[in-house]
């Protein structure tokens, strides 16, 4: 597939002078001074691990250019980077995919709406500038009457691969199970696009993920799917960064911190109807 390489150079268009590690979050972004903020960055091509299948609001392909990655998290990419003032590529996979990928050495980071576990930061540094809320989905009509997780025992329920929704589809499993209640049938998809065919075509009742992916879904099938719970989690929501890459986690704290501080996330959350009131201060996560 096509990789696609955006220039630093771009970096003024999106924010102006930027963030020294320790400086106030009120600075602006410097790219020009990269070499001296971040030198093991200065003369490399950072590789982002995203999948495009992921979905809307977060990444998907533009219809009016297939070689476009758009989406909140493509375009918060593409500010963080302009920002630090380093070029990036976006390495194509499919979301379960990605992490290993990272893990592995073949990205240098995975920014493609992927939840902070105290398990994953084992494996690989998060910076995290977001909470998540998670969204039930089911046909219209909500034939099998599913409110609430309380609903699920018995139910065909699917949920990405490696996913917390599919660790908590399992967790509530166990609990119909020692109440006395059949278990859920867990099936697991690759990419969104599969599991929401899934619930289209009987194949599941219950599809769990992210409430934005959510909400965008059911805009796009009004006539077939519905909500039927959303979740508010503790869930936080950014990049994990392979930990060999120290500065580029530095990096990125700075680059969001300003992101967050001149507006520019808020809008593109609301540009992408992701309820801006999810945004939180960024943190670092190594372990």
């Amino acid at each position: 597939m096509r990789r696609l390489i955006f220039a630093a150079a771009a970096a003024a268009l999106i924010c102006g002078p930027f963030l020294a590690p320790g400086a106030s979050a009120a600075d602006k972004c410097q790219p020009e001074a990269l070499a001296s903020k971040y030198p093991s960055l200065a003369g490399k091509t950072i590789k982002v691990a995203q999948d495009p299948q992921g979905g809307p609001p977060y990444s998907f392909r533009d219809p009016e250019n297939f070689d476009n990655i758009v989406g909140l998290d493509a375009e918060i990419v593409r500010a963080a980077f302009a920002c630090i003032g380093v070029p990036f590529e976006f390495k194509i996979g499919s979301w379960s995919g990605l992490l290993p990928s990272v893990i592995a050495g073949q990205a240098d980071l995975m920014w493609s709406n992927l939840y902070y576990t105290p398990a994953r930061a084992e494996q690989v540094d998060f910076v995290t500038y977001l909470l998540a809320a998670t969204r039930g989905l089911v046909r219209k009509g909500n034939p099998k009457n599913i409110h609430s997780l309380d609903d699920a025992c018995g139910v065909r329920a699917a949920a990405g691969l490696g996913t917390v929704e599919e660790a908590m589809f399992r967790g509530v499993s166990d609990k119909c199970t020692a109440a006395g209640k059949p278990p859920l049938e867990i099936v697991t998809y690759p990419d969104r696009p599969t599991g929401i065919r899934m619930l289209l075509n009987d194949r599941a009742d219950l599809m769990m993920g992210d409430s934005g992916g959510g909400a965008y879904t059911i805009k796009l099938n009004p006539n077939d799917l519905e909500s039927g719970y959303t979740i508010l989690t503790n869930y936080k929501v950014g990049p994990g960064i392979g930990k060999s890459m120290p500065e580029l986690r530095q990096a990125v704290f700075d680059a969001m911190q300003i992101l967050q501080a001149d507006g520019t996330q808020k809008k593109l959350m609301v540009k992408y109807e992701v309820d801006p009131g999810l945004q939180r201060p960024v943190e670092m996560f190594t372990k």
